[in-house]
């Protein structure tokens, strides 16, 4: 289901995008496609976080979309667009492409299952949560849609999302939404600072704690400590899915 229809504002800006135009940042991040600015924060419309899966068994959780998500979904949009597809239909399509592409969604789909969450989902691996099996899976971002910090892709620090109140804000009502119209699914949380939004909301029952796999790291080739990490939460966030199979 769509849970917001900004493609329909932004449809003509991505049809226009010349056919090079997705290689480099600076013909996409224009203003054609600026939703909002906050300082050196800037938001930029992308599609792929506007559907939701509302009977999804698991939701992972990032920080929001980078460059190469973005240009991704774009990419793909542009395609389902052209093909006059609905704007739902456009959105799955992009979301499919884009939801942790690249090496994040390998990263992630080796974690996911050492955690042997295929097996408490009953499938044979958890790579098929991005195919046979997407209908067990939502991926979204508590910032939906891309932000950039100085032109970079924002990582929740530098500013501090939870200490910043544009973000924060934008954040916690974007994901309200969102697990609104889901029934109770395991969040997966990239991160501690993806964590440092959602304890306080568990922390004050507005979302099951006890349903969160608590020390997930980002699963970014960039982050150095992720291995660390892992295994330091391995056994921990293992037991945690077998007790909610059992």
């Amino acid at each position: 289901m769509l849970i917001s229809d900004y493609l329909s504002k932004y449809r003509e800006a991505i049809l226009a995008l010349p056919p090079d135009a997705l290689q480099f940042r600076d013909k996409v991040l224009t203003s054609n496609l600026l939703m909002t600015r906050s300082g050196d924060q800037e938001m930029f419309y992308a599609p792929h976080n506007e559907v939701v899966n509302p009977a999804a068994k698991v939701v992972i959780i990032g920080i929001t979309p980078g460059w190469t998500q973005m240009r991704i979904a774009l990419e793909a949009a542009r395609k389902g667009l052209q093909a006059g597809l609905t704007d739902e239909a456009v959105c799955k399509l992009a979301k499919e492409a884009a939801g942790f592409a690249g090496t994040m969604r390998v990263n992630l789909i080796d974690m996911l299952d050492k955690l042997e969450l295929h097996n408490y989902l009953g499938i044979g691996t958890c790579a098929d949560l991005f195919g046979e099996c997407r209908a067990l899976l939502n991926t979204t971002s508590l910032l939906r849609f891309p932000v950039f910090s100085g032109g970079r892709n924002y990582n929740g620090s530098h500013p501090d999302l939870p200490a910043h109140p544009f973000l924060d804000q934008t954040a916690l009502s974007l994901l309200h939404a969102e697990l609104s119209v889901m029934n109770r699914p395991l969040l997966i949380p990239l991160g501690n600072k993806v964590e440092q939004v959602l304890q306080p909301l568990a922390a004050d029952g507005l979302l099951d704690g006890e349903r969160c796999l608590w020390g997930f790291p980002h699963p970014s080739g960039a982050n150095g400590h992720r291995l660390v990490q892992f295994a330091r939460h391995k056994e921990r966030m293992r037991k945690q899915i077998q007790a909610l199979g059992g």
